[in-house]
Parts: C-alpha cells; structure tokens; sequence
C-alpha cells in the first residue's frame, strides 16, 4: 500500500511528530510505501507582523495550498491520504484536494481543537466544555482561549466556524482516528458522525524492557504547568510527611515554585533524555499522573506499562481509560490531594499488589501498544477507508 502522510509541523517538534515518525516506520518495515507532505510552521518566526495576519487569514482555506497537494496527488498517486494536522500552512482545503484526486482521506484526532479553539477543553484552571456543541465557537471568542490572544482565536474560530458550515468535517474526510473511547465520546457530542470516529491508541516504538522495580520510589514525569497536577501533587506529598520517597523529573514555567515548595523526601531531577527516564521507570514502584485535564493519549504512562510500572492517575478523561484499576494501576480524584496521599499509603503498604499490577500493565502493553498491534489497526482502518470510498463512487 501507497501511504501519503500529510502534516503542518508545530513550531517546536512535539507528540504529533513522534507519531508521525513511529507509524511511518511502522509502516516501511512492513514493505509499506510511505511517502511525506510536510509543511514547517518554524518558518513563521522568520515573518513580518502583517504577513502573520495575511497567513493567519489564508489560515481558513488556502486555494494556493489546495492546488499544490493536488499536483502532488497526482505525481504520487497514493492509495491513501493520512493528515495529521492541517494549521495553519496546509489548511483544511487539504480535504478538498483528496476527494478532487479520489484519495481516501484519514484524519488522526491528535487534540480537541475541531471542536475547541483552545485544543484541550480546559480554561482558567478548570475543565471546560462550552463550545462542544457550538458550530460558532463564540465563547472561545470571548476569552482569547488561545494561548490567551484573542486575535488569534478569532482566526481559528472563523476557520472552525466555516468549515463546519461548508461541511468539510462531515463530508471530506473518509475516516476519524481518536485515541481512546473517551475522546470518540466527546467528537459524537460535538456532531461528528460515530460511524467515521475509529479509537486507535498511539503506541511505542522503542525497545522497552521490564524493570526490577526494586529502588523504592514513586515517581512523576511531566511538564510543570498547572493542568499536570502539580500543586495536588506537592500536597499529598506534604500530607504524606515524608514517608514514601518521590523523584520529579520534567520542566516547565511551575519550576520555581515546585523547587521552592518541595516537602521532604521529595527530589527535583529536572529534564532528563528519555532514555534516562526509562530507567527511572524501570526502577520506580510506581507512577503518578495527577493531571487535571483531559489529557490527549499520556506516552508517559504507556511507556510506564512497557517496563512493568503501574500507575495512580486521575479519574479524568484518556488516563481514567488507560489505567485500569484493579488491572494496570489505580484512580484518585482529580485535583483532591487527600485522596491521593490515601491511595499512594495504601499501596505503598502493599508491596505484593504493587507487582501484581506492574506484570499486568506490561501484559496490556503487549496487548493494545505494541507496534505489531498498531500496525494491525492501522492497515484495517486503511482498507475500511478505501472500500468505503469505493462505494460512495
């Protein structure tokens, strides 16, 4: 199968580029062709002000950018055509473009912008779900939910608000991937049809191997912002007096304030190379993920599995999904620093329930995040898409 992979990069490579990477080889060891559409968005830094605007508007639906991924159709010929993003560079005429060549179009749902403007359904340190059902997202609007710029949400509440009234959603695109069941919920509450919205999970495509779990520490990694959780963090831990030692590895602009509140028995490690924190997790007794949004699909807690680590998270969103209690770890409430320090005791007095679950969070790794089961997935989603396609003609 002929792969086309069509991606408008962020200005600072992140998640998306990762899963952009892994499925692509993925696909090529398994004498898949995988061809690229890449467009870099770093190349705005370099902009004038007012060409910023100019893009910003051109942002809605490029006729330049249709017209280019329509030559490239046609030089390629893909059997399919897999986006990941279409901001700001490519746009959503990217869509329009694949239906004119006859090119199946998937879509991987990496966030929650299609129906967000702010992209992760959290604003003023709270979740928010005000624009779900809204084809005029006019709420974002009001509170430049954006990276707090209301001059930008404007731009992208106009390119939302256009696209759904021209049908692009509903129409251009053949196949949804989402990342968990939670988040395939929220779409079907925001008017996506159910039939398109396919749960897909990211997975892992490093060799990750079990630990001895044996150094006795609990352990957080993440970035330092406030939706990770960091402040209920720091409380239970506090509420812990010191009993249960906890490593902190990850940076962010809360850095000052978690160095400067660090209850005892707490050790700040700051950014580590990944292969630094898979050791820390392959010696850990467990994770702790106290984020207080949604949450798209963590990595980290995959990669926890992988090694065997089971994991405390929150009962929100994609982490109440991905850790199963009872199976590959345990739930809190969010934002509730009582009822983790509570859950952490308990376990942590439990040593023998602890490698229980670690064995089978590497059994649900093995079984849902492997790249041999991604693969899988992915090629029937592929094949659906096209057959789907054939019969719409």
């Amino acid at each position: 199968m002929k792969v086309l992979q069509i991606h408008n990069e962020y200005q600072t490579r992140g998640g998306e580029e990762s899963v952009l990477d892994a499925e692509k080889t993925v696909l090529q060891e398994n004498e898949h062709t995988v061809k690229q559409y890449i467009a870099r968005s770093s190349l705005i830094r370099e902009l004038s002000f007012i060409r910023k605007i100019a893009l910003s508007l051109n942002s809605i639906w490029s006729q330049d950018s249709y017209k280019k991924i329509k030559d490239f159709l046609r030089k390629i010929k893909p059997d399919i055509a897999h986006i990941h993003n279409t901001v700001p560079l490519i746009t959503p005429s990217v869509y329009a473009a694949c239906q004119s060549e006859n090119v199946p179009v998937i879509q991987t749902i990496h966030n929650y912008k299609l129906i967000c403007p702010g992209s992760n359904l959290y604003r003023n340190n709270q979740i928010c779900e005000k624009c779900i059902k809204k084809s005029f997202t006019y709420p974002a609007l009001m509170h430049g939910c954006y990276r707090r710029d209301r001059l930008s949400t404007a731009f992208l509440v106009a390119g939302n608000t256009f696209n759904r009234w021209r049908g692009t959603y509903l129409h251009e695109i053949n196949q949804y991937i989402v990342l968990t069941n939670f988040a395939r919920q929220k779409f079907i509450e925001a008017g996506f049809p159910p039939h398109k919205l396919t749960v897909k999970p990211n997975f892992v495509t490093a060799q990750i191997t079990e630990g001895a779990h044996a150094d006795g520490y609990a352990l957080f990694v993440g970035r330092l912002i406030p939706q990770k959780g960091i402040e209920t963090l720091l409380k239970a831990w506090s509420i812990l007096k010191g009993e249960i030692p906890l490593k902190i590895a990850g940076t962010g602009y809360l850095k000052d304030y978690l160095q400067s509140h660090l209850p005892n028995n707490v050790k700040y490690l700051g950014q580590l190379p990944r292969n630094e924190i898979v050791s820390l997790m392959q010696n850990a007794t467990f994770l702790v993920f106290p984020s207080e949004w949604y949450e798209g699909f963590p990595m980290t807690i995959v990669e926890a599995f992988a090694t065997g680590l089971p994991v405390i998270a929150s009962n929100l969103g994609g982490m109440a999904e991905i850790v199963s209690p009872g199976v590959s770890g345990w739930h809190f409430e969010a934002g509730n620093a009582v009822d983790l320090a509570s859950v952490a005791q308990g376990l942590w007095n439990n040593p023998q329930e602890i490698r229980r679950r670690g064995k089978l969070a590497r059994q649900q790794y093995e079984q849902l995040y492997s790249p041999e089961r991604n693969l899988k997935m992915l090629i029937s989603i592929y094949e659906n898409a096209i057959d789907s396609a054939k019969t719409a003609l």
